[in-house]
């Protein structure tokens, strides 16, 4: 996938609305259209993996999570036949969220909404995806962006899980 595809993808809401603008333009109507409702936001990004046979599947979520009055999300899934490592999945699956953090950080820090990258990986030695927590933490804070990790990465263990 080269760098802009995953952006350039077809995204949709939950409900299975397609969203039809590039995500760039998505989001920075959603931003004006959240703060013309007072809303103050905050925007987590993350990525969950499903290996099914041969086939690696994915989802890439952007939530938007209104203070003290719930949230929703953007969602684009996209499959990879290519067989790969827990430790390589986890790292695609961190350089998808980060590919999408990267193309909206400046729009984000234009209105001033806080931004998180969540990984989908366990914080704790005994989970086999831990083998991947250096580097993926290490990845996300030198691009400059806030990380979490299991249990705080809801976008990527709990949004993106259930849709992909």
């Amino acid at each position: 996938m080269n760098q802009s595809a995953l952006i350039d993808m077809k995204w949709r809401r939950l409900d299975g609305r397609s969203i039809d603008l590039p995500i760039v333009e998505a989001v920075r109507s959603t931003l004006v259209r959240e703060k013309e409702a007072g809303h103050k936001l905050k925007v987590c990004i993350g990525t969950d993996s499903q290996v099914r046979g041969k086939i690696t599947e994915f989802a890439t979520v952007i939530v938007f999570l209104r203070e003290k009055k719930g949230g929703f999300m953007f969602i684009t899934n996209y499959k990879n036949e290519q067989q790969m490592s827990i430790r390589e999945r986890m790292i695609l699956e961190v350089g998808k969220s980060v590919e999408v953090a990267y193309a909206l950080c400046h729009l984000l820090d234009e209105h001033k909404v806080e931004l998180e990258v969540h990984a989908d990986i366990n914080t704790d030695p005994s989970f086999e995806s831990n083998v991947a927590l250096k580097e993926a933490m290490g990845y996300i804070l030198g691009m400059g962006f806030v990380f979490k990790a299991k249990p705080n990465a809801f976008a990527s263990s709990a949004c993106a899980d259930k849709v992909c």
